[in-house]
């Protein structure tokens, strides 16, 4: 429960818009013209940066602000074995028809054998004074919901149960890498079950041909096995939502169609939910949260857009969401990352911190701290 343990009262879900001189940095070095150790150089000071002012502003959890990545989910599951990235011809459209440029599939056995993104924690761990660091990864969910069973070899994967299975080892492996490196608050983004909440989307993986009765329930299982690896001193997070890429949206859907695997058959500690407008429906599916066992954090600030919520409109809305979950097991934060991509939302780095230490202030009103 929050207080001494996160999540914390005020918290986020972990990207931050990146700052001018990175983008620069990475523009050079994508062009061939700035060395890597160069922008290894400004993504370090960078990241610095945004840790301390995170913690300047009274977050108790500090990201990295996901400096290092290009995508929220790509540059993690591309360093699994078996996994790549490539540019395909039909793109994920986001709402007003924007174009996600790049895909995964999988081309061999799935396996965790590099160390990936520990470093990006190391670095994040001996930079934090007074903020717990926070690591945040992509679900498993990622590699086979994009593309299904047209993105995943059929030589290697004759059936997708041995894919399913080899995906939640290799989870259970990352997650057992991040503990051993002592991390304590690692969070799972988990947007393809707020998806499954969307009858389009359903209909969508219908009609390429995907089975999707029981999908639930191997995304479940997958997540299950990951977490199987934590040990009784990490906290583990979920995050979902309806997509996030330059400030659009892909799917919508209240949370009752997937609410009671979620809460109830998925052993994860707290869950980040997207509530910052209509799109994900009302509050009544927190009903089948475990009483004084799961924490929820009601992302009901937008970090889509720069408009500052009021105090009084926020408290409000945890008083809606506290008619179907008590009070001290409710948290705050925006819905979502302000950059799931490098490309960043369409708001400014100053609205972003407005937002963050608007979530500070509030939390300690309602809860008496953060």
């Amino acid at each position: 429960m929050p207080g001494t343990n996160p999540p914390f009262r005020a918290d986020h879900v972990g990207s931050l818009l990146r700052p001018k001189e990175l983008q620069a940095a990475r523009a050079a070095w994508k062009a061939g013209i700035l060395p890597l150790d160069a922008l290894r150089d400004v993504e370090d000071r960078c990241i610095a940066a945004a840790i301390a002012k995170q913690e300047e502003i009274g977050l108790r959890a500090a990201t990295d602000g996901e400096y290092r990545r290009a995508y929220w989910h790509y540059d993690f599951v591309a360093g699994l074995d078996g996994v790549e990235i490539y540019e395909p011809e039909q793109k994920i459209q986001f709402k007003g028809n924007v174009p996600l440029g790049h895909a995964l599939r999988v081309n061999g056995r799935i396996g965790w054998s590099k160390p990936v993104m520990l470093d990006h924690y190391a670095f994040l761990a001996s930079h934090v004074r007074t903020a717990v660091p926070k690591q945040t990864i992509p679900s498993p969910s990622v590699v086979h919901f994009r593309g299904g069973r047209q993105a995943i070899d059929r030589t290697t994967y004759p059936t997708l149960d041995g894919f399913f299975g080899d995906l939640g080892e290799a989870y259970n492996k990352a997650v057992g890498a991040f503990a051993a490196a002592g991390c304590k608050y690692l969070q799972i983004d988990e947007v393809n079950i707020a998806y499954l909440c969307d009858p389009e989307q359903i209909a969508a993986l219908k009609a390429r041909g995907e089975h999707v009765e029981g999908l639930l329930g191997i995304y479940a299982a997958m997540l299950n096995r990951a977490i199987e690896a934590k040990p009784a001193d990490m906290t583990i997070s979920m995050h979902l939502c309806r997509g996030n890429f330059r400030s659009t949206w892909v799917a919508q859907g209240g949370y009752e169609p997937v609410a009671e695997v979620l809460f109830n058959q998925i052993n994860s500690d707290a869950y980040f939910m997207e509530y910052d407008t209509d799109r994900a429906g009302g509050f009544e599916p927190l009903r089948f949260v475990p009483r004084g066992k799961k924490t929820v954090v009601l992302g009901i600030m937008t970090s889509k857009t720069g408009a500052l919520e009021s105090k009084d409109d926020l408290k409000r809305r945890i008083d809606e969401a506290a008619k179907y979950l008590p009070l001290e097991q409710l948290a705050l934060s925006p819905q979502c990352g302000f950059a799931s991509t490098e490309e960043g939302n369409t708001l400014t780095e100053e609205e972003q911190w407005a937002k963050l230490r608007r979530c500070v202030e509030v939390a300690t009103e309602v809860w008496g701290g953060v």
